[in-house]
């Protein structure tokens, strides 16, 4: 895709948003994973609705942690330009995943950074005893947006989608969809594909946070499904 004019105030880099309604986040398949059942960086493809690629992102990690730690893994991922320039940078904390417990060290939380060295904002999980809900979070963390999703494990071979709104709930603002790609996809392959929508006249940060909000839905509840599946098999 090529770079559009930068809009004021915007990060270096993120001018591709501005131009974005839709936008499609497609997990690279590993196939040394497939073979070997050891776990891999994870690589994804961020598309326009062309089909045209506008970020690629990898992960950052190293084998002890990737294996020893699995989907709770701490870990970074950048995101790159068509240039090869990295333009955003996500992370997340170790932390332990007891949702039945209110308590702050097992609530999951993402940085976001663009560019690499600059924080633009956090996407920090709420608690609930069995549904995904998160606040979208400026530089300050002050809440400008929230996301609720379903209950992630009652939602098989469909997609599962993930509701954007305002602060105060009453309005949906966009929305981020986990695909079903079809039964022989998903068995053949543990690559997830997401589908993110939302308003062309969003804040350009705001659809950035919008954008690392699904990488941490990637890790928190699809990868976790795709281990599970794994180990059974």
């Amino acid at each position: 895709m090529q770079a559009p004019p930068t809009p004021p105030k915007c990060p270096p880099g993120l001018e591709y948003l501005s131009q974005l309604e839709q936008i499609s986040v497609e997990e690279q398949m590993e196939l040394m994973e497939m073979i070997s059942g050891f776990e891999t960086c994870n690589r994804y493809e961020v598309k326009n609705s062309m089909g045209e690629m506008v970020y690629f992102a990898a992960e950052e990690n190293d084998d002890f942690t990737l294996n020893c730690y699995g989907p709770l893994r701490p870990f970074t991922i950048k995101l790159f330009d068509s240039a090869s320039q990295p333009v955003m940078q996500l992370s997340r904390d170790f932390q332990c995943s007891c949702c039945c417990c209110p308590c702050a060290c097992c609530l999951q939380e993402l940085e976001v950074q663009a560019p690499p060295g600059t924080v633009i904002g956090y996407v920090k999980q709420k608690w609930h005893p069995c549904l995904p809900k998160f606040a979208i979070q400026n530089e300050a963390r002050e809440v400008v947006l929230k996301m609720d999703g379903p209950c992630v494990p009652c939602r098989l071979w469909e997609n599962v989608h993930f509701e954007v709104k305002s602060v105060d709930g009453k309005s949906t603002i966009g929305g981020i969809t986990k695909q079903w790609t079809g039964l022989a996809r998903e068995a053949a392959t543990n690559a997830s594909v997401f589908g993110i929508q939302l308003p062309l006249d969003l804040d350009i940060k705001m659809k950035a946070l919008m954008l690392g909000a699904c990488f941490l839905i990637d890790f928190m509840y699809f990868e976790q499904r795709r281990q599970r599946r794994d180990n059974n098999s």
